[in-house]
């Protein structure tokens, strides 16, 4: 199985459509609904709660851009969905309301966060919500562990690894030095087989995602494209733009 042809065939919106300006806030529901009005695919981030659930999520704690401050693990899906996107009346969505609000109009590029501990229950669940979703829908993450769980429990799921060139422990402190020296070079593709990679914009290009795209024939996303100068990169060594901060 290779990768599906929309997953490059339009801008995929970071996290949504969000524009902070007008309250709209990365991964809440006004940020989907915003990426289907400009008909661009959303990536959105998952974690998991206290109980399981798969929330669409960046960060480990609330508080950056929620209230409260305490960390999701700790929390249970029905608490994290009564959190309040700060300036907002909007709350924090599961998978499962995602998949609802979006019901097939656009693609759903969802990225696997990982504490890089071997808990593969985030996929699990995610594999369950995703056993009724019939629209477009690809996973990825950093942590191998994680795009090897989404080869065996969904191997029919367009998987790929998000990868940038350096992996530092001030920048990566749950992964250990020989989980970060694993993550470089992708060089664990042979075993997690990705569809695709998707790739930091600042870091093209490079030998690795070179030989991916040229040599294996696997689509190349790149994230997170802001600037005139990176969508340009994008253009000249990817396939697709992950993208925020402007409409395409």
């Amino acid at each position: 199985m290779g990768a599906p042809q929309w997953l490059t065939a339009r801008p995929v919106a970071h996290r949504g459509l969000h524009d902070r300006s007008r309250g709209i806030i990365e991964n809440m529901p006004a940020a989907a609904l915003a990426a289907i009005d400009g008909n661009f695919a959303i990536e959105c981030d998952i974690q998991l709660s206290s109980d399981g659930e798969a929330m669409v999520h960046h960060d480990d704690a609330l508080g950056r851009l929620t209230e409260g401050s305490a960390p999701l693990r700790s929390m249970s899906a029905q608490a994290l969905k009564a959190v309040r996107f700060k300036d907002t009346p909007e709350r924090m969505m599961s998978l499962s309301d995602l998949c609802e609000l979006v019901n097939g109009r656009v693609p759903i590029v969802i990225e696997v966060k990982s504490h890089f501990d071997g808990d593969r229950g985030l996929v699990g669940r995610m594999a369950e919500v995703l056993s009724s979703y019939s629209g477009p829908v690809a996973g990825m993450s950093f942590d191998p562990d994680q795009v090897l769980a989404l080869r065996e429990i969904m191997p029919k799921l367009p998987r790929g690894i998000v990868a940038e060139r350096l992996y530092k422990e001030t920048d990566w402190p749950e992964a250990t030095s020989a989980q970060r020296k694993g993550m470089l070079h992708l060089k664990h593709a042979f075993q997690t087989r990705p569809h695709f990679i998707a790739y930091s914009i600042n870091d093209l290009p490079q030998p690795a995602p070179w030989i991916a795209r040229h040599i294996f024939g696997l689509p190349l996303l790149t994230w997170t494209v802001r600037t005139k100068e990176q969508r340009e990169r994008a253009a000249r060594y990817a396939d697709q733009m992950i993208f925020e901060g402007f409409r395409p």
